[in-house]
């Protein structure tokens, strides 16, 4: 499979914040995306969730689904217990033919609460990390026996968002275990999205794309804003626009193959999300053809 670009329909709904984008149609969405020339997109709450219906609806825009995020909880739950909560969504995905299953801890996570700042996120103890990671494998190996792979998301606010976190969640996790390389929330972070992208470029299998606006991030950590209201204050936006260095971070995945995705929530009351669609996907594509990747 060779380089495909897709978006997330964050920049025009916002899941973790619904009132961002609730009066915007999923039509409006996937024609603007087709008009900003993406060739797939993510799922967002507003989509149908049976399979026919999805299919139905994507095709009459000319779009393909890329995968969807999984709010896990395997701090809290056995690997067969997640198994079925997952299951429904699995075997969406499998049956519009997606590859990879967006996959992240969210049972102890702050992003979707106003009230906590940042600071205040979830960390694991040195010796949670095993047995979390075992129980993640067991379930990735699953999944990759369906033909689905498990890509984890790091995230702002949860347990996995630092770079010590990243690399204790891939010691801890065996091969069928890879990682989604979001360059916005590493940065957010404070992780070099390019050392990243080096230190896993085997074990990356889907890549998420949303830029920095440093000075956003910098009042963000000083001021100990909650994830949202860092959103809403315009932390991210897209490829191009922002502090991420992208030719270097993707010129560090010379032989990735799949989809990379313009990920980028803002308050699309501020920032209009057809124009930033054709912003990051036409910034995406420069930056795509700097690193010497086709698409």
């Amino acid at each position: 499979m060779a380089i495909r670009i897709g978006a997330n329909p964050i920049g025009w709904s916002n899941d973790d914040m619904r009132e961002l984008g609730g009066a915007t149609p999923l039509e409006v969405c996937l024609a603007e995306a087709k008009d900003a020339g993406f060739e797939g997109m993510e799922l967002g709450h507003k989509f149908p969730r049976e399979p026919k219906a999805l299919a139905a609806v994507l095709e009459r825009f000319g779009l393909q689904l890329v995968s969807g995020w999984y709010s896990a909880e395997l701090l809290r739950r056995d690997v067969d217990d997640e198994m079925r909560h997952l299951r429904p969504h699995l075997d969406l995905l499998k049956a519009l033919g997606c590859k990879v299953l967006v996959f992240a801890e969210t049972s102890n996570a702050i992003h979707g609460d106003r009230g906590k700042p940042l600071s205040g996120r979830p960390v694991l103890a040195a010796s949670d990390w095993a047995p979390f990671g075992e129980r993640m494998t067991k379930v990735a190996d699953r999944t990759l026996a369906e033909g689905i792979r498990l890509v984890y998301h790091h995230h702002m606010g949860t347990v996995v968002e630092s770079g010590d976190d990243v690399d204790a969640l891939m010691a801890a996790t065996g091969p069928s275990v890879h990682l989604l390389l979001d360059t916005g929330h590493a940065t957010f972070a404070g992780v070099d999205p390019v050392a990243l992208a080096r230190r896993y470029r085997a074990r990356i299998s889907h890549v998420h794309t949303k830029d920095v606006r440093a000075d956003v991030m910098q009042r963000a950590k000083r001021q100990r804003l909650s994830f949202l209201d860092a959103v809403i204050a315009g932390v991210f936006t897209v490829p191009g626009d922002g502090c991420v260095d992208y030719p270097a971070v993707l010129r560090e995945l010379p032989a990735y193959a799949g989809w990379v995705v313009v990920e980028a929530e803002q308050d699309p009351a501020k920032a209009h999300p057809l124009t930033y669609a054709k912003l990051g996907y036409k910034n995406l594509r420069d930056h795509l053809a700097d690193a010497s990747l086709s698409v």
